[in-house]
């Protein structure tokens, strides 16, 4: 009994525990949920619930698409290079929904388990853009289930409303320019992928709660 409830641990076969909260890191339920959000003790990943502030979203928004892309690019760029002060990234991704539990949602996935949990640390008692930052380690470390499949098609028919993460991104040039000037960075510390300094993160067959 034991290995199967271990086997359905937040799948949909789960009656306990919420499987969009163990997919997502969010639910459109929140704390009404009937099921359990189960909060990590440890994870690569850390959330920071509605700390994009997206103008397109502002009913007295002017700008066009361009400078919608720019603001966004800035925005991005000044996570990305603060959030490589606490240890290795290697992905962060911005929610583009529009529903109350995934607008501005930024999720940060770290190569190892204590860059998170010290960013997540260090960053509870910041600000940005005037407004403090919340964080929480997220049970998300695989984001190919939490992001919605049908929004990088045709289309999503729900749109922003979708309950699967719909990803913004950055820029090509943005995201190229980050990802060589990281691995730069890395090297010049002697933390490339080929260092063996710190312990790597343990298989997921360990429970994380």
């Amino acid at each position: 009994m034991a290995n199967f409830l271990a086997s359905i641990f937040g799948t949909e076969l789960d009656k306990v525990n919420c499987s969009f909260y163990f997919k997502i890191g969010a639910c459109r339920h929140g704390d009404r949920c009937s099921r359990k959000h189960v909060k990590p003790s440890y994870s690569q990943t850390i959330l920071m619930p509605n700390l994009y502030q997206n103008p397109a979203y502002d009913p007295k928004n002017r700008m066009n698409p361009s400078q919608l892309q720019n603001h966004f690019d800035a925005f991005y760029e000044d996570i990305w290079c603060e959030l490589c002060k606490y240890g290795e990234l290697e992905e962060l991704v911005v929610c583009d929904n529009n529903n109350d539990h995934l607008i501005g949602n930024v999720y940060a996935r770290f190569k190892y388990e204590d860059s998170a949990s010290a960013a997540c640390e260090q960053l509870n008692s910041r600000w940005y853009a005037a407004r403090p930052i919340y964080c929480e380690l997220s049970p998300v470390t695989d984001f190919r289930e939490a992001c919605c499949r049908l929004n990088s098609g045709e289309g999503c028919v729900r749109g922003g409303f979708c309950n699967f993460i719909h990803r913004k991104n950055p820029s090509d040039e943005l995201d190229r320019e980050l990802t060589l000037s990281t691995k730069k960075w890395l090297k010049v510390r002697g933390r490339d992928e080929r260092s063996v300094s710190r312990s790597p993160t343990p298989e997921p067959t360990r429970r994380r709660f």
